[in-house]
């Protein structure tokens, strides 16, 4: 039989409780589910071809492991494999609270650490290509991720995300700069970030196309809510053509003007206005799922989005993976 080749996800479990998300239904309680990375997972359960399969590289809290494996089994493209690293520590929370449908107040509490170099190298020896989500914003350190850039050699895909997010000493994330944007850049093929990471790291989303694609980044994606997305790609880059050693560095050096368009979002049928948590996790995850399959670039761009726009219309993440397969209906 012909092996599958393998897409590691890096991320964090996050039980979330969720105030505001159907500000519609006054007197609405509290959601509770789960959040964080399953969004992710979510996605790429849907969107990956049939040869590539999941390695959730992901540390789960003793108190909700159990609950962390029954989503898992969900999924249908799980490597046989795989599964979360249960940790003798709180799982991590989140408290969201919605301002508006774009606006919201993370409190985080819980304890799952970080990946260390010598605990996360021997499990990416089998990997095919890597996808990384900064949920918790401390999965990786940037000595860890330069030492994942030299060593492995499939194409790497970055979301940024919690890396530009402080933790109060209440649990609150607040924004900050982003230390070393460049050296980060330096560890990536494929860069996302929203506007308000966007902002921790460049003065606009020009500067930072111009810091990110002379660090060697082929394709920076700033995603703008509901207006879409901006992305920059090297001039020569439009698809991967193939997973060998090395092939996404030399396009950093390819002459010409960087390619750049607006692409607008895709409509939602939630008259409501629907669910946004976790769209930009749908996003990515699709969009490096649909690279992973050869598409070019801006097919997978035109692709994320309408799966963006289906998670909208769906009500968390459990179940997701099918309704972005197109079968269940909306929640």
């Amino acid at each position: 039989m012909t092996r599958r080749r393998r897409v590691g996800v890096i991320g964090t479990f996050v039980w979330d409780r969720i105030h505001g998300r159907d500000s519609q239904v006054p007197g609405r309680a509290p959601i509770e589910e789960w959040g964080g990375i399953t969004y992710a997972l979510s996605a790429f359960d849907a969107a990956l071809p049939n040869d590539w399969e999941l390695v959730p590289l992901v540390k789960v809290g003793e108190d909700l492991a159990a609950r962390a494996n029954d989503f898992l089994r969900q999924l249908r493209r799980m490597a046989p494999d795989a599964a979360p690293i249960a940790v003798p520590y709180p799982n991590n929370r989140v408290e969201l609270v919605y301002k508006d449908a774009e606006r919201r107040t993370e409190v985080l509490t819980g304890g799952v650490p970080g990946w260390t170099w010598a605990g996360l190298s021997p499990l990416l020896k089998d990997l095919d290509a890597l996808y990384v989500n900064l949920i918790s914003g401390w999965e990786l350190d940037l000595e860890t991720m330069q030492l994942i850039r030299r060593q492995f050699r499939g194409p790497i895909y970055c979301d940024l995300h919690s890396l530009s997010l402080a933790l109060q000493e209440d649990g609150m994330r607040t924004l900050r700069p982003v230390p070393d944007a460049a050296a980060w850049c330096r560890c990536v093929d494929f860069l996302q970030v929203n506007e308000d990471e966007m902002s921790m790291m460049a003065a606009d989303p020009l500067a930072l196309s111009a810091t990110a694609l002379a660090s060697g980044v082929s394709a920076l994606v700033v995603t703008l809510g509901p207006r879409g997305a901006v992305y920059f790609a090297q001039p020569s880059f439009s698809r991967l053509q193939h997973l060998d050693s090395g092939r996404l560095h030399a396009l950093s050096a390819s002459p010409g003007p960087v390619r750049t368009a607006l692409v607008p979002a895709a409509t939602t049928r939630d008259a409501q206005g629907g669910d946004p948590t976790g769209c930009g996790d749908v996003w990515g995850a699709t969009f490096f799922s649909r690279l992973l399959a050869d598409d070019i670039i801006t097919d997978a761009l035109q692709t994320a989005m309408q799966a963006a726009a289906r998670n909208v219309e769906h009500r968390g993440a459990t179940g997701l993976a099918h309704y972005l397969r197109g079968e269940l209906s909306s929640t």
